[in-house]
């Protein structure tokens, strides 16, 4: 991957943006696309949709959420501990320890989570479940009101882990490739897209809120009112230790792009997708999913008379954690297939199943 985009994949994944609080990370999506769109706007909902050729027909969005799980402070007690809520969906078990950012009233503020020390635990706390409240974020704070001098009842924050490359230098871990790397594609395919001079009017958008419920997807699609919907987000890989392929598919990191087939998923799209990743060499895995897919294509699929929409899905290991590893190679090709399938479409392009 080139050099400026890895650097904008980097900041991209590193500006903190948990549901309802994606602001920052807007801005920097923003300001990468805005260097070649013919229109760049923001939704009342604070999704970022950036245009090439509007006039075009049919209409396409490529969707891709810029949102991350989070936690949202409940309660300061008079110790200046912060007692937390979860943004989006959590394993309490991967919590303790972990360092976090939240987004206080003059910049980030920094803690961790903590919990009791097991040497402390009783044997019958040793044995039970752990559940979010055994949990509080320890911010250093004195007190209560030294506490509240930084932070508040409802501010948000997000695990702090940034973007690093490992040995194998095609794959890098951080917290939120859920889906930051999603936006990233879109944001790239639209960039790609543009130089081919496609017919349609093709439509990027960085969506808010998809993991308390695909909410920026479906206000988005519902303003730009697109035939065709290609959404971009991330699935399991299959490739470690006690993953069961037979339950999860067959999927690999850098082994390419994650095309979904399944009955909320157009045929129409799917098919134009494997077309244009045979057309440009890309290679291609496939995922078989019997009910929703639990991501923005879910939304696009149901606006207004129906979307015709396909989904893309970039491998990653670890998924919800703090250290989710995904392919600098699956991220890119990705982003080359959306453009390659965007551009091909005219208004010829038959999308009635």
């Amino acid at each position: 991957m080139e050099r400026p985009q890895f650097d904008f994949l980097k900041t991209l994944v590193e500006t903190p943006s948990p549901s309802g609080s994606e602001q920052q990370a807007a801005a920097v999506w923003r300001s990468y696309v805005g260097t070649y769109a013919d229109s760049v706007t923001t939704d009342n909902q604070g999704s970022v949709i950036a245009a090439i050729n509007p006039g075009g027909t049919p209409r396409v969005m490529l969707s891709g959420h810029m949102d991350e799980i989070g936690f949202i402070v409940r309660y300061i007690s008079a110790e200046g501990y912060l007692s937390f809520g979860t943004i989006g969906g959590f394993d309490p078990l991967t919590l303790p320890g972990e360092r976090v950012q939240l987004m206080g009233k003059h910049g980030l503020v920094r803690g961790i989570i903590g919990r009791k020390a097991r040497h402390l635990q009783a044997p019958d706390e040793q044995k039970k479940g752990l559940e979010i409240d055994d949990l509080w974020i320890d911010i250093g704070a004195a007190n209560r009101e030294a506490a509240l001098a930084l932070v508040d009842v409802g501010t948000a924050g997000t695990r702090a882990q940034g973007l690093e490359t490992l040995a194998n230098a095609d794959l890098v871990v951080s917290r939120a490739l859920d889906n930051k790397a999603g936006a990233y594609v879109v944001a790239r395919a639209l960039e790609l897209a543009k130089s081919r001079q496609p017919k349609a009017a093709i439509f990027a958008v960085a969506t808010v809120q998809e993991e308390v419920g695909l909410r920026g997807a479906r206000t988005s699609a519902f303003g730009i009112d697109p035939q065709v919907g290609l959404a971009v987000d991330v699935t399991h890989a299959s490739d470690y230790p006690t993953a069961d392929p037979k339950r999860s598919g067959d999927i690999k990191l850098g082994a390419g792009p994650v095309v979904t087939f399944g009955p909320t998923i157009s045929p129409r799209i799917a098919d134009l997708l494997l077309a244009a990743g045979r057309a440009k060499g890309i290679s291609i895995q496939r995922e078989a999913e019997g009910r929703t897919t639990g991501t923005d294509a879910d939304a696009l699929q149901q606006v207004r008379g129906g979307i015709a929409t396909g989904l893309v899905s970039i491998a990653l290991r670890y998924m919800h954690t703090g250290a989710e590893i995904g392919s600098l190679n699956d991220i890119e090709r990705s982003a080359e297939l959306l453009a390659e399938t965007a551009a091909g479409i005219g208004p010829e392009t038959n999308i009635i199943p």
